[in-house]
């Protein structure tokens, strides 16, 4: 062989060696290391398929994404109420890491706990946001609770922390909500730090920014949202670990003795303390009206005492929540006169099946009319179990409820001449 011809294909030869090497020393993407998968860690997006996702509050995928190059991608069609994405997993605690990149000047989010329900048109009603945005080249003026890694209109991303990539490299971002302690992190740093539920985080709430939205924040788990906002912009990396959920077993107390600290009023019928008891009392609209705990209860197990004074017709709704107004979607344990099925299950979702179980008509007798009566509602996955007076009333199972989730409300019927007092509202999440 003639030494040229050696000398080529000795070049040839180092030639795949270096295309060998280099290739294997590119990083892959959309894996999961062994030691990731014996923690728990498992993909949102397999770097191919959209599978596992769908359009909010749909079955498939129509809106502006599809999968380029490796990446989840929206299409920059979308807009403030159109274009996005949810996976088909629930989750409630959980660490989420991704990559992301933006085009130049704009504006995305991702979502989480975020409800679907016919009566809710997009994520953002009900979801808190980590924001995405290019700081520097977004076109008009934003507030500093706009800006990326902030937890949207809530709490700001620290500006001393906050380092982002320039527009068309990979940030990456990572999401911690553990048991209602909250954390966003951006490129290495943590950035926003807080506790959902707390009463600095439901005063800044009821700030006014969500005055529209009164179930935003409050669910404790829910589908995770990509938002196509109108801009391009690309993921990766998507990776979810998720946590176990705390309980304390603890008992606490709903109500005070002293004011309705805690609790939300709707609709115009009257709600108020006398006495250090708690009183709800049909004023002159003589409609519906409700009292309801600001936080959801999803599990648990409540006790109340109840006084009917007059009429008495009123319940306690759980896994339940305002459509709009006093309007009420959810279930309810009736609190009502004499033979008409006080601690039965009602469904009030609208052109829901109404009675769900009524208790057995000898058990009437246990309601004690113009007297105390202690009424303790256990509420556990699918399973609901009344009691009242110390008497099992319904023992019931139901796939619907055990989807739902919400919170505690008091109600008074409509059609006036109703008073009821309240006291020892006592509850313990499981």
């Amino acid at each position: 062989m003639k030494r040229e011809s050696i000398l080529w294909c000795r070049l040839a030869i180092v030639g795949v060696i270096l295309s060998v090497s280099l290739g294997s020393c590119a990083e892959k993407q959309n894996v999961l290391t062994p030691e990731e998968e014996a923690a728990g860690w498992a993909l949102l997006f397999d770097g191919e398929t959209l599978n596992g996702w769908r359009d909010y509050n749909g079955t498939g995928v129509t809106a502006p994404w599809t999968v380029e190059k490796g990446t989840l991608a929206s299409l920059g069609q979308g807009t403030d109420s159109t274009g996005y994405i949810v996976t088909d997993k629930q989750y409630e605690n959980f660490e989420l890491v991704f990559d992301w990149k933006i085009a130049a000047g704009g504006n995305s989010g991702l979502l989480y706990h975020v409800m679907e329900d016919s009566h809710l048109s997009t994520p953002y009603m009900t979801g808190p946001e980590y924001q995405l945005l290019d700081n520097e080249g977004f076109e008009s003026k934003v507030e500093d609770w706009q800006l990326a890694g902030a937890d949207y209109a809530m709490y700001v991303a620290d500006p001393a922390k906050t380092v982002l990539k320039p527009v068309g490299q990979w940030n990456q971002s990572k999401i911690v909500f553990d048991n209602g302690h909250v954390e966003h992190w951006l490129n290495g740093e943590k950035v926003v730090e807080f506790e959902a539920w707390s009463d600095d985080w439901f005063t800044r709430k009821n700030s006014g920014k969500w005055d529209a939205y009164p179930e935003y924040g409050l669910a404790r788990r829910g589908v995770i949202s990509v938002q196509d906002h109108g801009y391009r912009t690309w993921f990766r990396n998507m990776k979810i670990r998720e946590l176990p959920r705390k309980t304390t077993g603890r008992e606490v107390s709903l109500f005070n003795g002293i004011d309705l600290n805690g609790w939300q009023v709707y609709g115009t019928e009257q709600w108020y303390v006398k006495d250090s008891l708690l009183y709800c009392e049909s004023g002159p609209d003589k409609k519906y009206g409700y009292l309801g705990t600001r936080e959801y209860y999803d599990d648990f197990d409540l006790t109340v005492d109840f006084k009917q004074f007059a009429n008495g017709n009123s319940g306690i709704f759980f896994r339940s929540w305002i459509i709009r107004d006093v309007s009420v979607t959810g279930w309810q344990c009736e609190v009502a006169p004499p033979n008409l099925f006080s601690a039965g299950i009602y469904e009030s979702v609208p052109r829901g099946r109404q009675w769900l179980i009524k208790p057995d008509p000898e058990k009437e007798k246990i309601l004690k009319m113009g007297d105390w009566n202690t009424m303790r509602l256990v509420v556990k996955g699918d399973r609901v179990t009344t009691y009242l007076n110390g008497t099992q009333m319904i023992d019931l199972t139901d796939a619907k409820i055990g989807s739902g989730q919400g919170r505690i409300l008091l109600q008074i019927h409509s059609g006036g001449g109703i008073k009821v007092a309240w006291k020892n509202l006592k509850v313990t999440r499981l």
